[in-house]
C-alpha cells in the first residue's frame, strides 16, 4: 500500500513504475483528447504541451474538434464531456485517470501522478471531476456553442 509520503516520490522522467522505483519500465507515447474550443481546457493543455515539449514527455494532444473521432471510437459529444487519453495499445481511459497519465510523464508532476492515484484522494478527485467540473465545462461549452450559433456571443 502506498501511503501519504509517498506522494514526494514519483519514477524518474521517462520511466514508469511503482511509487517506490520498482519495476521501472520505459514509458509509452499518450495521446490526449481535449477540446480545444474550451478556454479552460485549452489554457491547461498549453501549459501541458509546452512543458512536453520542452522536457521531450512521451504525450501528443489533439484537439477533439478536429480530431477523427472514430479512431477514439467515441462520438462528438462523448468527447466533450472529459478529458480523454489513449494508450499506445489502443486502450482509453478518461477523466481523473487521463489527468493522472499526463502528470506521471511530465518531469515534476510524478508525484501528483502518484498522490492522485491513493484510493481516498481518488474518490476525491473522481467526485470533484465527474459531478462537478467536467459537467459544469460541458455545459459552458454548450452554452458557447448555442450563442455562436445564433450570432449572440460577442
Amino acid at each position: 500500500m502506498i501511503g501519504a509520503a509517498d506522494c514526494s516520490r514519483g519514477s524518474p522522467p521517462g520511466l514508469v513504475g511503482d511509487a517506490r522505483g520498482a519495476t521501472l519500465r520505459p514509458m509509452q507515447d499518450v495521446r490526449i483528447l481535449y477540446n480545444d474550443a474550451c478556454p479552460v481546457c485549452r489554457a491547461e493543455i498549453a501549459h501541458y504541451r509546452a512543458r512536453a515539449t520542452a522536457t521531450g514527455a512521451p504525450l501528443d494532444f489533439e484537439d477533439l474538434n478536429t480530431a477523427d473521432l472514430q479512431g477514439w471510437r467515441m462520438t462528438a459529444d462523448q468527447a466533450m464531456r472529459r478529458m480523454h487519453a489513449r494508450h499506445a495499445d489502443g486502450s482509453i481511459v478518461s477523466g481523473v485517470e487521463a489527468f493522472a497519465l499526463i502528470w506521471e510523464r511530465l518531469p515534476g508532476y510524478g508525484w501528483l501522478a502518484t498522490c492522485i492515484r491513493l484510493p481516498v484522494i481518488r474518490g476525491l478527485a473522481e467526485v470533484a471531476y465527474n459531478k462537478i467540473a467536467a459537467p459544469w465545462l460541458y455545459r459552458r461549452h454548450k452554452r458557447r456553442m448555442a450563442l455562436d450559433a445564433s450570432g449572440q456571443r460577442p
